[in-house]
């Protein structure tokens, strides 16, 4: 006799409350279900539910035994539905939210490359630097940066990225080059507003960690904005390389402290949930995974990093 037939009885009983409801749910009679039970549970050798004329209980074995058979039923059909919708062409709107540097530097171009693929799909891009609530702004999927909040949502690692301290050749010449993180509250330090530490910069380098109180002439909640200004010899910025690597590449600007070491921190997909994920949010997410897999296209040739300028 099938054991997932036994499974699915025993835990569409339990579920539904009765082996008339579990057989209209798997297409047989009630006896056939209660036979599916009864096999199940000369298998197993023991009692998993006590029947009465009015009701039906979970024994102390059945409990522990539905527990698991539960977990193995769901898995069973996410992995069949999984299948069934790698097949299944996506179409539709995906609505998409993601923050305004990231967005407009590499995503929209990811997401051309994604329609192309994927002609039915109408993809509906909003781009802001706050965290939006996916489920009441009812997006299909978020790309988030840095540290993720606690939250009931999915997160899948799509790529990495460094923080990096950098500055105009021309503010420099003017300035001066710190020489160690203790020289920077004497310099103009443009702070991001919606970082998680604030106008604290963190490094580790040989001589352990330092943290330290920045200020500056700007405060901006945007990362581009930030660079515009160090591009014009305003400041220092502490920037993701996904922004500033270009300018790094190009000499635009040159790194400040490059013996001292910032966290590195990842980028995520981040959605509702994996039961009955859709086709279009798996397939979206899968395809942003493999273009921004390590080492990602922002961290080419040119960017100088801490370990080999020590």
């Amino acid at each position: 006799m099938d054991r997932f037939l036994q499974l699915a009885a025993l835990v569409r009983t339990v579920d539904r409350g009765s082996q008339a409801a579990a057989a209209r749910e798997l297409g047989v009679t009630a006896a056939m279900v209660g036979r599916y039970i009864q096999a199940l549970e000369d298998r197993l050798g023991t009692r998993l539910l006590n029947r009465t004329t009015a009701r039906q209980s979970l024994t102390e074995a059945g409990a522990a035994f539905y527990a698991r058979a539960h977990g193995i039923l769901e898995q069973m059909e996410e992995a069949e539905t999984s299948a069934a919708d790698r097949q299944a062409e996506p179409r539709g709107t995906l609505r998409v939210n993601a923050p305004m540097s990231f967005g407009t530097r590499h995503l929209a171009a990811a997401i051309a490359g994604f329609r192309r693929d994927n002609p039915r799909l109408r993809v509906e891009l909003v781009l802001n630097d706050r965290v939006v609530d996916l489920v009441e702004e009812g997006y299909d999927v978020a790309v988030r940066i840095g540290r993720l909040a606690e939250s009931g949502l999915i997160a899948r690692r799509l790529s990495s990225c460094r923080l990096v301290v950098c500055a105009s050749p021309g503010y420099l010449d003017r300035r001066g080059r710190p020489a160690s993180p203790a020289d920077l509250p004497g310099h103009d330090c443009l702070v991001y507003s919606y970082s998680s530490d604030g106008d604290i910069w963190r490094f580790h380098g040989e001589q352990g960690e330092q943290e330290v109180r920045v200020s500056g002439s700007l405060v901006a909640n945007n990362g581009d904005a930030l660079m515009a200004a160090a591009l014009a010899d305003q400041g220092i910025i502490l920037q993701p390389s996904f922004i500033v690597g270009e300018a790094l590449r190009d000499g635009c600007l040159l790194p400040v402290l490059p013996g001292w070491r910032l966290a590195d921190f990842n980028i995520y997909a981040v959605y509702p949930s994996a039961r009955h994920l859709s086709p279009k949010v798996r397939r979206f997410v899968d395809f942003l995974a493999a273009r921004f897999r390590d080492p990602p296209p922002w961290e080419g040739d040119g960017i100088e990093r801490p370990d080999a300028a020590e």
